[in-house]
């Protein structure tokens, strides 16, 4: 009996499944609608629809990425939640940080947000400990009680934990815990012990009551989806690994980058396979796009991150997210100006030419309008209505004084410079040159502008692999078990004893976790978080396996001094007026899975017949001036499944396949390589347009 593993990434518009035949290594990929008033029903449907292709087939494992706390967050979904913490630092939420977004230039529109707790659903507990973790006043159990009590009358029932320094010794939250188990047992409890122990009270404070305020809606939606999948199936993190939907339902903010940790994951396995370990990852869907870089094969990762207004310092694969995505709306500002996104129309109603009651021009109506993409999404699955989309791009046209055909390539080249200006933060801003690396571009509208990017940024080049749009669910299936463990010890002569003891711990903890996955041989990496003292924040720096001695404290010293240097441009390896003090030691516990394989395709045979287009269509492309439908000219559409290793497609052309279509712009080629992928660049002879 054949044994398949499949992958289920849910996106705002899409939900998209993979499927790895375990003994062939056979690849099957689909797509169904994502159902955001359920997210479950679109999960069952896209299982249903894959397993339909392989008939008898056993199912070993199912893996799901999701956008379901990610959703709550970015929406402000969160009520009824409350925070404990200790008497004195009731107002450490609304004196948060000095920051204001944008720079201190923006301070006099900037209208400070709600905080995710209001000042009056706000508890304090007596006790104290100081940063070493020793009691300097005892836990106040009768205020303890009396704020679980206050809780409880109130009918609040997620509620959040945080208490000075309990990074260092988390006794008085343990017991602030089973005081609220004995008193308010309807409480759903987050601790920031067990969420973040880490130090910085305002940042571990808001990433767990994030940690509450999502659990209820995951436990919600995995009970949900195991009720209807009669199976275990695991959940992918924000950091890169999965773990069971078990154990996720007790850490949910784990899973707040879920999809966009996957694509960056599946999009470093597939540029890695074609000899490109270091990357710009471009996921493109319906709603937003997401962008990571991924170097020596991994995606880099921050603990910097947040989603939406909320910080969360959990291990996270860094990625900038804009809402530039095929439902992105287009607008007129009240100026009078055209504006692209972030509001987007979602799956539904979706962009005009979906045919559902959508009313204001997308991403994808301009697409269509210009003729870039077919008449019809997923094969014919999803036919489009290119007249409604024509009628509303010539409506907004209207608005702005100007032709159709120059108001639908505005909406494009907006779009395809908020993509550019995302990739920028990820790049200029942390001193990497954009024009070292090459993209990959995936995800159903990630192909579509990658010809402008090209010219835009630089780019020596874009990688296009096969099944675009599915990615983010093939990335599910090549990532492993992973869970990741800190603990704060500040100090600028790290004794290697505490070291060994701290490491000890985590790895104990890391091992005991993974045993419940059933992995009994771990992997562990280890890193470590210094600053020049004096500093504020920290570099992260992998820290070397064994007993930590001389030589190992050498080693993670300079390989600090060198990543400062890369990082900031300087560095004070040899000046002792700058000592080096050491803030985190953390480890991550790896359990390895097997990865499926990419395989290479045969080329064309002398006896296959040469490349040829399907047809042709009128394409509006960016240079175009010549009149006729839209502006546009006759040009060729080939089928992607056509192509074979060495093939070249040279513009004006347009690939089509399943899921996502490349417009290949004049003076641009798409050359199909050993393992299926496309890579799109300028020809030499031509000047670029940017």
């Amino acid at each position: 009996m054949r044994s398949v593993r499949i992958g289920v990434d849910t996106g705002g518009t899409f939900t998209d499944v993979v499927m790895v035949d375990e003994q062939t290594g056979e690849i099957t990929t689909t797509k169904t609608p994502s159902t955001p008033a359920d997210p479950a029903e679109g999960f069952m449907a896209g299982i249903r629809k894959v397993l339909g292709r392989a008939e008898g087939a056993a199912v070993s494992a199912v893996v799901h990425g999701t956008t379901v706390a990610t959703n709550q967050l970015l929406e402000d979904r969160i009520a009824d939640l409350g925070f404990v913490t200790t008497e004195g630092f009731e107002s450490v939420l609304e004196i948060a940080r000095q920051s204001v977004p944008d720079g201190y230039g923006n301070s006099y529109f900037w209208v400070k947000p709600p905080r995710i707790v209001p000042a009056h659903r706000v508890r304090t507990v007596g006790g104290r400990l100081d940063h070493t973790g020793a009691e300097v006043r005892p836990f106040d159990t009768e205020g303890a009680v009396a704020a679980a009590r206050w809780f409880r009358e109130r009918g609040i029932t997620a509620i959040g934990v945080c208490f000075l320094h309990s990074y260092a010794d988390p006794v008085h939250e343990l017991r602030m815990r089973e005081v609220l188990e004995r008193e308010h047992p309807e409480a759903v409890v987050s601790i920031s012990s067990d969420v973040l122990r880490e130090y910085r009270e305002y940042e571990r404070s808001v990433t767990t009551l994030v940690d509450a305020a999502v659990k209820p809606t995951m436990r919600r939606y995995l009970a949900r989806l195991s009720e209807r999948l009669g199976m275990p199936f695991s959940v992918m993190k924000s950091n890169g690994g999965v773990l069971s939907a078990a154990e996720v339902v007790h850490q949910p903010i784990t899973t707040v980058l879920s999809g966009p940790a996957a694509g960056a994951l599946g999009a470093a396995l597939v540029a890695s396979a074609a000899g490109h370990p270091s990357v710009i990852t471009l996921d493109g869907g319906g709603t937003s796009t997401d962008v990571a870089v991924v170097l020596d094969g991994e995606p880099s990762l921050t603990t910097e991150g947040g989603v939406g207004r909320y910080p969360c310092r959990i291990p996270m694969i860094d990625v900038v997210t804009v809402g530039a995505g095929g439902g992105s709306v287009a607008r007129t500002s009240p100026e009078g100006a055209l504006k692209v996104g972030p509001a987007s129309a979602g799956a539904d109603p979706g962009p005009v030419c979906y045919g559902r009651g959508g009313t204001e021009v997308t991403v994808t109506d301009a697409h269509v309008f210009l003729g870039r993409v077919p008449a019809h999404l997923l094969g014919g699955e999803v036919p489009l209505d290119a007249g409604a989309a024509r009628r509303a791009v010539e409506t907004l046209a209207a608005k702005l004084g100007l032709p159709p055909e120059r108001t639908a390539t505005g909406v494009l080249e907006i779009s395809a410079f908020n993509q550019a200006n995302a990739i920028r933060r990820l790049t200029v801003e942390r001193g990497l040159d954009v024009r070292d690396f090459p993209m990959v571009a995936f995800g159903g509208s990630g192909p579509l502008l990658v010809c402008r990017l090209i010219d835009i940024l630089g780019l020596p080049s874009v990688i296009v692999p096969p099944d675009p749009g599915n990615v983010s669910a093939f990335g599910l299936l090549t990532v492993d078990v992973k869970n990741d463990y800190v603990r704060t010890f500040v100090t600028r002569d790290l004794p290697l004893e505490a070291a060994a003891e701290i490491f000890g711990e985590l790895e104990g903890r890391a091992a005991e976790a993974l045993a419940r996955e059933g992995f009994t041989e771990p992997v562990f990496a280890r890193s470590a978080d210094l600053r020049y003292y004096g500093q504020a924040y920290e570099v992260r720096v992998p820290a070397p396996a064994g007993p930590p001695d001389e030589a190992w404290r050498a080693e993670v010293l300079d390989r600090f001094h060198e990543a400062h240097r890369a990082l900031y441009g300087y560095g004070y390896r040899d000046d002792p007026r700058h000592g080096v003090e050491w803030v985190n030691l953390r480890v991550s516990g790896i359990g390895p899975i097997a990865r499926p394989v990419i395989a290479e395709r045969p080329p064309r045979g002398p006896h296959d017949p040469p490349l040829a287009p399907a047809g042709t269509r009128p394409v509006h492309f960016d240079d175009d001036r010549a009149p006729g439908e839209h502006g546009g000219r006759d040009t060729p559409i080939f089928r992607r499944a056509d192509l074979r290793p060495g093939d070249v497609v040279r513009g004006p052309a347009v690939v089509e396949e399943y899921g996502s279509t490349l417009p290949v712009h004049p003076g641009f080629t798409a050359t199909a390589d050993g393992r299926g992928n496309l890579v799109v660049r300028r020809e030499p002879s031509e000047r670029a347009g940017a």
